[in-house]
């Protein structure tokens, strides 16, 4: 119906009053609607792309199942014990009972280094930097060295009153914690190879690691004691009292110089990490599990603990952030002891359920030779009744084996062990 003409002199009336034109409409486009005529009406609606906050690790695939499971039949179920290291020239040493056994992992040859005779039994396991030389530790207190390229027993370096548990390397220098809660360091390059004697724990010495420029020696024992010795003293720079139960994983940050991470057993459950040049306590993470021990990855500013009762898994967490990445279920017991691959991408765990096995957790962000040097090989897990998986290639009468493929490798061999 039509307006009359004083209604719309009302309506004239009332736009001038609100300063609104007649003839406009309210509601209206700004700017006009784009017409079906332009080349892509994407490039009109969409937004630029916002930039992902998600860290490095949440776009990378890590994998919760092992890549590879081998046989590790006899393996002590002891969190004490130290029976497991992977050196620079890509071989995996493992303890088993009275053996050391080695994995190439390169082509996957499997070895008996030495049987010990009579009742003692092997306590841990240690390569040198190079991969040259293999220290073994005993039940009763002694430290062998091994030439692994000849596999002969190069020397013996007793004086312990009690088993070898953990030991590492510092250049010509070795150090073995004892169950007694004494800490020796052996030059062996002498005949009198004690030169230093470190007492500041009550029980077993459990954890024990050099920093990579060897200023400082980082140990945990059954006193639920972390100490940090200067290299250059008998008595430690510091001691942390946090920990409630064993202190058996101990890491160093690859870099970071300064930070350290201690893991406690299961009455304690936490991972604590120090600063070393001010001796404070940076944060701590209760993983609700026992902690055996700690890996950082160079690449990635990640680390992996591994755990025992009550959940026997691995756990990868972000630092400093110390968020939770990823749970792996690892094991059917407790996992024990760990080994880092020298490419740093895969982690080795042994489990008294007899099994060791290989997790590709720090896989590298661009692929190159250098990880199909270090790749694993298959035919390793290939049937087989011995230990790893397969027969050894050679079998021992005595503390020494025979020869086999690790004679071809080609490592340089130090000359400052005698």
């Amino acid at each position: 119906q039509p307006l009359d003409g004083a209604t719309i002199a009302y309506h004239e009336e009332v736009a001038r009053a609100c300063g609104i034109s007649i003839n406009k409409r309210i509601l209206s486009f700004k700017e006009e609607a784009p017409t079906s005529d332009r080349d892509d009406l994407r490039q009109v609606y969409s937004r630029p792309a916002l930039k992902s906050n998600a860290p490095a690790a949440a776009k990378r695939r890590i994998l919760t199942t092992p890549e590879r499971v081998l046989d590790a039949p006899g393996l002590a179920e002891d969190y004490y014990l130290s029976l497991l290291d992977w050196s620079l020239g890509n071989i995996l040493a493992i303890g088993l009972d009275q053996s050391v056994y080695l994995w190439n992992a390169t082509s996957g040859d499997v070895n008996l280094l030495c049987q010990l005779q009579g009742d003692p039994y092997v306590s841990s396991v240690k390569w040198t930097t190079d991969g040259a030389y293999l220290a073994v530790g005993t039940s009763d207190g002694d430290v062998q060295i091994w030439d692994v390229e000849s596999q002969h027993l190069i020397r013996t370096m007793a004086g312990h009153q009690a088993r070898v548990g953990v030991m590492s390397w510092e250049k010509h220098q070795l150090s073995s914690g004892c169950h007694d809660g004494s800490i020796w360091n052996h030059d062996v390059r002498v005949a009198n190879h004690k030169t230093a004697e470190l007492l500041a724990h009550s029980g077993e010495v459990c954890g024990l690691t050099w920093r990579e420029d060897g200023a400082l020696l980082a140990s945990g024992g059954n006193d639920n004691l972390v100490n940090v010795w200067d290299a250059r003293s008998n008595v430690p720079k510091f001691t942390k009292t946090q920990h409630t139960a064993a202190v058996k994983a101990l890491a160093w940050s690859p870099w970071q110089l300064s930070l350290l991470a201690s893991g406690g057993g299961s009455n304690d459950r936490h991972v604590h990490f120090w600063n070393t040049t001010t001796t404070a306590r940076l944060d701590s993470i209760d993983t609700a599990s026992q902690v055996t021990s700690i890996k950082w990855s160079s690449e990635y500013r990640e680390l992996v603990t591994s755990h025992g009762f009550p959940h026997n898994h691995l756990a990868l967490w972000s630092y400093p952030s110390l968020a939770k990445i990823v749970d792996i279920p690892a094991h059917d017991t407790r996992v024990l002891h760990t080994a880092m691959s020298p490419d740093g991408q895969t982690i080795a765990t042994a489990a008294s359920d007899e099994n060791l096995k290989f997790w590709r957790i720090f896989e590298t962000r661009a692929k190159s030779d250098k990880s199909a040097r270090y790749n694993t090989h298959a035919s390793a897990i290939a049937g087989g009744g011995g230990p790893l998986g397969g027969p050894p290639s050679s079998t021992a009468s005595g503390t020494g084996a025979g020869s086999g493929s690790l004679s071809t490798l080609d490592i340089s061999r130090p000359a400052y062990i005698r």
